[in-house]
């Protein structure tokens, strides 16, 4: 999608009170005991929760998981705020952070310059004559993080790890996926002509008439349309191998004469013999299409790209234009606050910079510690269940077991921070601000072609509520911003941190053998090392998870996309088992002391549900099932639980509840 559309939110806190073995007591509250537990846990722990809560109007849900990025921000934003009313030295860290978020606070100033910060582009797209200064102005704008129909980037070489290689991904769309553009339901038709009418206020808003610009707006679509039929399907996106297309460049020249990759790459500044085609269909239909398409008709499509792009950076009336679109895909009633915005810009942009200052406000360095004991003792029970496992053979779990031990594990923040020194930041000059750390991001991806890979980087920014694993290093990251409650509390028993921050490792372990992951070896390279046999029993598994989560619907009547969500479904089943093994290992796990009246194994369950107790908008719902990889948050909790026996122990759940499964029906991989 050309803009951010999605800034995921909300807030979730647990309460704590008492003492316990030198531990808080985390109060279970808001059980609704009238519901059987086995016919629907996520409403058994959540649903009193659910009912009396109500989702902020800026925001399109609310509660945990991505949604606590919400107050994630609101703390950032304090950061922010106190930072630039301060006396900062000029090109320190604390100047640009400061200033940048101050002229992106300074609204009077953005709003009387209107779209005056792109007309300079817009002038660059009229003097287009040709396809070689269509390509030329193409290029130049990637370098600034405005990608229109070329997406390039460097990252590792799946199958030689240890050093980048530039890469080639499908892009050119607007609506958020290509079966956007052909859907005929009523609310994918809905979104489409609220793209369109959101396209056509752009081109008004610079200067076109309502006839020319809702003209423009359809020729737009028709290209996007173009372009989305030669896209992968998300399911199709997952397959590790048939998205590697490794290739000379001077074959890719041969292929694609319309593009002009030579001279393209080395506008780029990008020097290299080899290039890896992610989706080699895009670029064979794009190359036909810069024929095919007149060149007055891309220039109209450029246009459409470079306002969108910027739409949210400029004055009031494209923010708002913006919000109409978005409501409709996410339900949010709505804007956000300046504020708001302005932190996750900050975040996006001078990201390390701000997380070594939240750090140093919000993370103790203890909470480390602990995190380090819990990832160990996983990694521990991960072995043991890998041991045990009666489909593999014992050369596969040999290999199973190198490539577990060798996992790197990263936790609250990275051991360098990234150097912003090339970023040039002005009080008064947003828009410049902003293009200045895109150009300077630019570099510092470039700079890393065809070099050794830096096994210290981080991908994500260290407040954000997430977690990963990095298939290609073998690593499992763990940012300061999800060791929080409810997922990770230093003070609380065991059971709730198992059963919590416990299943977030456990799940991000699973991804290092999920369907992709078990694809990589244990340096991270694309290797096969399986036997043949174990693979097919590997497959067979990873099918039945396919094929129940398929039969979980959303909205009445929508289902879940088993084949696009099977990686997370897999890691979520296998990373509640190894979290309650691990668990097992602790004192509180080995005994039955109630605590709120509830055993160990019960709050560890409880745990599991409380880290996804989450509502939100329809609309954004349906956004979620058909874009994001991870199955809703209900089936989160309810889909791995129907798996897990020692659920059905710890809640007593028979045959005739809904969550019930035969014990021969209930999957286990890892």
């Amino acid at each position: 999608m050309r803009n951010s559309l999605m800034l995921f939110i909300a807030f979730l806190a647990f309460t704590a009170c008492s003492k316990h073995q030198g531990k808080k007591n985390v109060a279970i509250t808001g059980i609704d005991s009238t519901l059987r537990p086995g016919n629907d846990f996520f409403k058994y722990v959540n649903g009193k929760w659910y009912d009396s809560v109500s989702i902020p109007a800026s925001q399109s849900g609310v509660g945990a998981y991505m949604f606590m990025n919400y107050p994630q921000r609101m703390r950032l934003q304090g950061i922010l705020d106190s930072i630039s009313k301060s006396k900062n030295e000029a090109g320190s860290i604390a100047q640009k952070v400061g200033d940048f978020y101050a002229s992106g606070m300074d609204t009077v100033t953005i709003d009387k310059r209107g779209y005056t910060p792109i007309k300079p582009l817009l002038a660059k797209i009229d003097a287009i004559s040709d396809l070689p200064s269509l390509m030329n102005f193409v290029v130049n704008e990637v370098k600034v993080d405005n990608s229109s129909i070329i997406a390039f980037g460097v990252s590792p070489d799946n199958k030689h790890s240890s050093m980048n290689i530039a890469q080639l991904y499908q892009t050119g769309i607007g609506l958020p996926d290509r079966d956007y553009y052909f859907k005929s339901d009523s609310s994918t038709v809905a979104i489409q002509k609220a793209y369109k009418k959101y396209l056509a206020t752009l081109f008004q808003q610079t200067g076109s008439d309502a006839k020319e610009a809702e003209k423009n707006a359809n020729l737009v679509y028709d290209i996007d349309k173009q372009l989305a039929g030669s896209h992968r399907t998300k399911v199709e996106l997952r397959d590790v191998q048939a998205n590697y297309n490794k290739m000379a460049v001077t074959d890719l020249v041969k292929k694609h004469p319309n593009i002009n990759w030579t001279t393209f790459l080395n506008n780029l500044g990008a020097k290299t013999d080899s290039i890896n085609v992610c989706q080699p269909a895009y670029y064979d239909a794009l190359n036909k299409l810069l024929k095919t398409i007149p060149v007055n008709n891309w220039k109209i499509y450029l246009k459409a790209n470079s306002i969108e792009r910027y739409s949210d950076d400029l004055s009031k009336s494209f923010v708002d234009a913006l919000f109409e679109y978005t409501k409709v895909l996410s339900g949010q009633a709505v804007q956000k606050s300046r504020g708001e915005k302005m932190a996750n810009v900050l975040d996006t942009y001078l990201g390390d910079a701000l997380g070594e200052l939240y750090v140093k406000k919000y993370f103790p360095e203890d909470a480390k510690k602990r995190m380090l004991v819990l990832v160990n003792n996983l990694q521990k029970a991960y072995g043991i269940r890998i041991d045990k496992l009666e489909w593999m053979s014992p050369g596969t779990k040999q290999k199973a077991k190198e490539k577990l031990f060798a996992i790197t594990k990263k936790i609250g923040y990275p051991d360098k921070w990234k150097d912003y020194s090339n970023v040039k930041i002005a009080r008064n000059t947003y828009f410049e601000n902003m293009v200045s750390a895109a150009a300077a991001a630019y570099q510092f991806q470039l700079a890393k072609l065809d070099k050794p890979v830096d096994k210290s980087e981080w991908y994500t920014t260290v407040p954000t509520v997430t977690a990963y694993n990095n298939l290609t290093a073998n690593e499992i990251v763990f940012p300061a911003g999800i060791l929080q409650p409810p997922y990770f509390d230093n003070n609380a028993d065991d059971a709730l941190n198992y059963g919590g921050i416990g299943m977030v490792i456990g799940h991000e372990i699973t991804h290092t053998f999920d369907d992709q992951g078990a694809q990589f070896d244990k340096v991270g390279n694309l290797k096969d090392w399986w036997t043949k046999e174990d693979y097919a029993q590997f497959k067979s598994r990873i099918q039945q998870v396919i094929n129940l989560y398929s039969t979980y619907t959303v909205l009445d009547n929508l289902h879940i996309n088993g084949a696009m969500t099977v990686g997370e479904n897999t890691a979520d089943i296998a990373g509640i088992a190894v979290a309650y093994d691990a668990f097992k290992m602790t004192e509180q796990g080995k005994g039955n002391t109630k605590i709120d009246g509830f055993t160990p194994d019960q709050r560890f369950f409880i745990s599991i549900a409380k880290i996804w107790r989450v509502k939100m908008k329809d609309e954004f719902l349906r956004l979620w099932i058909n874009n994001n990889p991870h199955s809703p948050p209900n089936w989160r909790v309810n889909g791995p639980l129907m798996n897990t026996t020692p659920f059905y122990e710890a809640f007593n759940v028979q045959p005739g509840d809904k969550m019930f499964l035969p014990k021969k029906d209930r999957i286990t991989i890892w």
